[in-house]
């Protein structure tokens, strides 16, 4: 069975990781969430592409989910020193790979190879792909600060303004990268990790060539939201700035018609009622690496029931 994932953030992370314990590498193809990349000291910085990357690598920090195991941060503290912005927390090691990669982009190397490349040296075995080769960004529309770049809000301005919707810019113009439609038609299911749907999801369904390829496909959601609460990030609180309860059920409706089976926690079972498609009610916490393996393993089940 041949599946594609698409995934951002720390929540996508470990459900690859979980999934590629399971399954041979060329059977599981990730593609991965570039909206929130951004520029940062003159560096490339792809956050959930790293993160993942990071995480099938064995490289995570378990702590976190993002950067890497037993980062310093000597830079960061002698940019400090001299006024430089440290915001944005870069370890030193973290940094190698931002500095690499932005030198080869430089000299017109497309992302999806050198992530390739990143992910040869770090012995991860199942291909990683960036949604996209071109810039695509992430804008959050807020109510006190009007459009602001993805970072800017989540990071520097910890999601505290208030959101009232999302514009993916550069979207019209950017193409899937090499590997990514190929890997989406090959496939027996797609599977959308239970990572933010508004800004690690929707922008790799922004492209309508994805978005009208997943209507023939067998299509399985997991929800990041557990008894009306999201396990890490904004998700819950933009639910309810945009006037939605967030639930599983907002989840299932939030991808709507191209579901054909959704994956919720087991506290949410009294939800089931409200879910019109076949579902699975499990343990979707994912403390460690075997919680990461059931998971999968439950998700993997219910699309070899569909």
């Amino acid at each position: 069975m041949k599946i594609v994932a698409f995934a951002g953030g720390v929540g996508g992370a470990k459900l690859a990781d979980g999934l590629a314990q399971l399954m041979r590498s060329n059977d599981l193809t990730i593609v991965v969430n570039t909206g929130d990349d951004f520029e940062h000291l003159g560096l490339y910085i792809s956050p959930d592409l790293d993160t993942v990357c990071y995480m099938l690598a064995g490289l995570a920090n378990q702590d976190t989910g993002w950067g890497r195991d037993g980062d310093t941060f000597h830079v960061l503290e002698q940019l400090h020193k001299i006024g430089g912005p440290t915001w944005f927390r870069l370890g030193d090691q973290d940094l190698a790979t931002h500095i690499e990669r932005t030198r080869r982009l430089k000299i017109g190397q497309p992302l999806s190879q050198i992530t390739h490349d990143f992910c040869r040296i770090w012995n991860v075995q199942h291909a990683i792909i960036p949604m996209t080769d071109q810039a695509v960004s992430t804008m959050v529309n807020t109510i006190e600060d009007g459009e602001l770049a993805f970072q800017e809000y989540f990071v520097h301005r910890n999601c505290e303004p208030k959101v009232k919707g999302f514009r993916f810019a550069g979207i019209e113009s950017a193409l899937p990268a090499p590997g990514v439609m190929d890997s989406i038609n090959k496939a027996d299911a797609v599977i959308l990790c239970p990572s933010n749907p508004w800004v690690s999801i929707d922008p790799i369904l922004a492209f309508p060539v994805i978005r009208s390829a997943l209507k023939a496909k067998c299509v399985v959601a997991i929800s990041p939201i557990i008894s009306g609460h999201a396990v890490k990030g904004p998700a819950a609180k933009m639910y309810i700035e945009m006037g939605i309860l967030p639930s599983a059920v907002a989840i299932a409706q939030h991808y709507n018609e191209l579901l054909s089976g959704f994956v919720m926690d087991a506290s949410d079972v009294n939800l089931s009622l409200d879910i019109t498609i076949p579902f699975v009610a499990t343990k979707t916490l994912m403390k460690t690496k075997d919680d990461r393996r059931c998971l999968a393993e439950d998700v993997l089940n219910l699309i070899q029931h569909l």
